[in-house]
């Protein structure tokens, strides 16, 4: 076999869980319920979160929130303050794709 297989969680609460972290890319899964969210932080390296399900609150370097849904992806650039939020009673979820993988980017 030449693929890798990689699983990830279906839940409705909350998890963050790495799929993916290889020498190309990393890639998390995450699940937020009703009035929860991740701690602000920045970017590490150029990050696409791909929402599957939900609708997702996020405020970028101290900017006005803007709210996405199900079927949009958003493109993030590196070292960008990112605050995100479900503020909504259906469970927020979606994928993280970093690339290249953070642990790449510390010379940038």
């Amino acid at each position: 076999m030449l693929e890798k297989k990689y699983d990830y969680s279906i839940v409705d609460e909350k998890l963050i869980e790495r799929i993916v972290n290889d020498d190309n890319v990393e890639i998390n899964h995450m699940v937020l319920a009703k009035d929860t969210g991740l701690p602000v932080h920045y970017s590490n390296s150029n990050v696409y979160m791909i929402i599957v399900r939900g609708r997702m609150t996020i405020s970028l370097d101290d900017g006005a929130p803007n709210e996405y849904q199900e079927g949009n992806i958003l493109n993030i650039p590196f070292r960008t303050k990112m605050n995100v939020t479900n503020k909504y009673d259906e469970v927020l979820e979606f994928f993280v794709v970093k690339a290249p993988n953070p642990r790449d980017m510390k010379d940038q």
